[in-house]
């Protein structure tokens, strides 16, 4: 059976973000009906995250119930929580109604990170710095990633920290790497292998070393390790607007469509 490329991303973003029901030890990952939920164990929204499962049909009514057994999870919990959608698996007559229905249950779009996958990466277009590549595995590199993590995508250290920096967050498909130049940690990103591809995560590169290739230079070391330890040439991510241009240019192309729905 040929799975859907939106299929392939979506699978391994839900994969992925099992990370943050582990990480701090103090979360859980719950399946609910319809859809997955992850909590952190911490109150912050965008590490609270739930993601659904299955398609949803029409105007049945299927959406709005399984919105409520989200809402009902979390709110035991936190007041702060994400839903991730992957609209394609929204059929037309939900797409109609989804921005209500999600109004409706007190969440706000506030990104729309499109799928991308790569069926293998194109040659660079310009000669790549050198980057000592670490995987994470001691306090040092922790500490590391949850330092830039929080630099390069603008979140307090305190969450940072408790979410990267425990030992054992690191223990499931989620893995980690930092890059170094000169000693000096630079770059981070994460691998997911899962549904067939190769996922890629957190890349970031702190910002006064943007713009030189480190961030471009760490991911083909990491993705060409992991080629040869899976056997997948098959990539994918979730884009951010500033690193979009840079996923074109190594080959990404939009696969899948998601909006990402914050608490109010």
């Amino acid at each position: 059976m040929v799975v859907k490329n939106e299929l392939i991303v979506e699978e391994n973003l839900r994969c992925a973000m099992r990370f943050f029901g582990n990480a701090t030890g103090s979360g859980e990952v719950r399946s609910l009906d319809g859809a997955v939920a992850m909590f952190s164990g911490l109150d912050y929204g965008v590490f609270n995250i739930a993601l659904l499962t299955r398609r949803v049909t029409g105007n049945d009514g299927s959406l709005e119930r399984c919105l409520a057994e989200i809402a009902q999870y979390f709110r035991q919990r936190t007041l702060r929580w994400s839903v991730w959608l992957c609209e394609d698996l929204l059929e037309p007559k939900a797409r109609r109604t989804e921005r209500q229905v999600f109004h409706d249950f007190g969440l706000r779009s506030i990104s729309h990170p499109p799928g991308m996958l790569a069926a293998e990466l194109l040659p660079p277009v310009h000669k790549l710095p050198v980057i000592e590549c670490r995987p994470v595995c001691d306090v040092s590199t922790r500490v590391a990633f949850a330092e830039i993590t929080s630099i390069t995508f603008d979140i307090p250290f305190t969450v940072s920290h408790a979410i990267y920096t425990r030992e054992g967050a690191w223990k499931g498909e989620y893995q980690g790497f930092v890059g170094l130049v000169e000693g000096r940690p630079v770059s981070i990103v994460a691998i997911v292998p899962a549904a067939g591809a190769l996922g890629v995560y957190s890349l970031g590169t702190l910002p006064a070393f943007r713009r030189h290739g480190y961030g471009e230079a760490l991911l083909r070391t990491v993705v060409a390790e992991h080629r040869r330890k899976t056997g997948l040439d098959r990539l994918v991510l979730q884009s951010t607007e500033a690193g979009y241009a840079l996923y074109q240019r190594m080959g990404f192309r939009d696969a899948a469509k998601f909006t990402v729905y914050l608490t109010r």
